[in-house]
């Protein structure tokens, strides 16, 4: 019996250390817990810095009525939707909608076909092949300002080398920049050429995570060059091509600096979108309509939006 007590004594000691420990787990939790918001300090600021607030300040413009002095002061006028009714009724409103839709579809179509063409092309690897690409990649690493200087010289209606070109082969010059009717297609061409490196880039990695194997079992198999193209490649890159489809879109739904460089969406509004809009509304009068410039801009937004929830919705359905 004196054994039996003399082992049991020592027993309540591992309680109180389990107590003890118990009794410190909440405070290391409690220390974890700032810590990650420590870590989440900095994006939450960045995000809210130079997203939401100015979102907000975009939505404010798009429903007072401001003037300079107003925009200045900050005592505008609320006036609810009439900002956008004006922004609809306006002549110009048709137009812009048309030229943005056509601009971003267009561009988008030729820069992915032939980003693809190319990253096929390059996923040879043959010799050369990476001296090549990086010269691809030109277009993509100039500053916008310099790639739309550079196409506004080429396609100059007097001294552009494009209808010096046409001249050697007894075609008529063309207006590429001064004329209504080649307006758009000229700021369309110069979008192409610099989105292409942009899509060769995303593409070529996603065929890279390809498995050669794949394609050396379809080649024992007989499979044309075609038909491992339309059964292996476009297959399994279409997740790749999904969000480099929706970055390119919303890049180009936002495109001004190329525009406003070669042709200020001229002539006659020919080339004008709802980019360049927003910006000659606010900026580009002596009297400017900051509220209606703001409704176009998220006009823009929406559009952005509608998009992004497509691409989700797809994404969920492939899931």
């Amino acid at each position: 019996m004196a054994h039996d007590v003399t082992t049991r004594v020592p027993a309540p000691a591992p309680a109180k250390a389990a107590a003890g420990a118990g009794a410190r787990a909440p405070h290391r939790r409690g220390g974890g817990h700032w810590t990650a918001w420590a870590f989440l300090a900095p994006v939450v600021i960045y995000l809210v810095a130079f997203y939401a607030y100015p979102l907000y300040r975009n939505l404010d413009l798009s429903l007072r009525h401001y003037t300079v002095r107003s925009f200045v002061q900050g005592d505008a006028p609320f006036s609810g939707l009439d900002n956008y009714r004006t922004v609809f009724a306006d002549p110009a409103f048709g137009s812009a909608l048309w030229h943005t839709l056509v601009f971003t579809f267009v561009s988008i179509a030729f820069q992915f076909a032939i980003g693809l063409a190319l990253a096929v092309f390059f996923a040879q690897n043959f010799k050369l092949s990476a001296t090549l690409r990086a010269l691809f990649l030109v277009p993509w690493l100039l500053p916008l300002i310099v790639s739309a200087s550079t196409w506004s010289w080429m396609l100059n209606s007097d001294s552009g080398i494009v209808n010096w070109a046409l001249g050697l082969v007894g075609a008529d010059p063309v207006n590429w920049l001064t004329s209504p009717d080649w307006a758009l297609t000229s700021v369309i061409i110069a979008n192409i050429w610099i989105g292409i490196p942009f899509n060769l880039v995303v593409l070529y990695s996603g065929l890279q995570a390809i498995p050669a194997e794949v394609y050396e079992a379809a080649a024992i198999d007989g499979a044309t060059g075609w038909q491992r193209f339309r059964r292996i490649t476009f297959p399994l890159l279409r997740p790749v091509s999904a969000i480099t489809l929706l970055l390119g879109l919303v890049y180009t739904l936002k495109v001004f600096d190329i525009i406003w460089i070669m042709t200020k969406g001229g002539p006659a509004d020919a080339s004008s979108t709802f980019a360049t809009w927003s910006y000659r509304l606010s900026f580009g009068n002596l009297l400017p309509e900051f509220g209606p410039g703001a409704a176009v801009g998220n006009l823009l937004i929406l559009m952005a939006l509608f998009f992004g929830l497509l691409y989700i919705r797809f994404q969920r359905r492939q899931a």
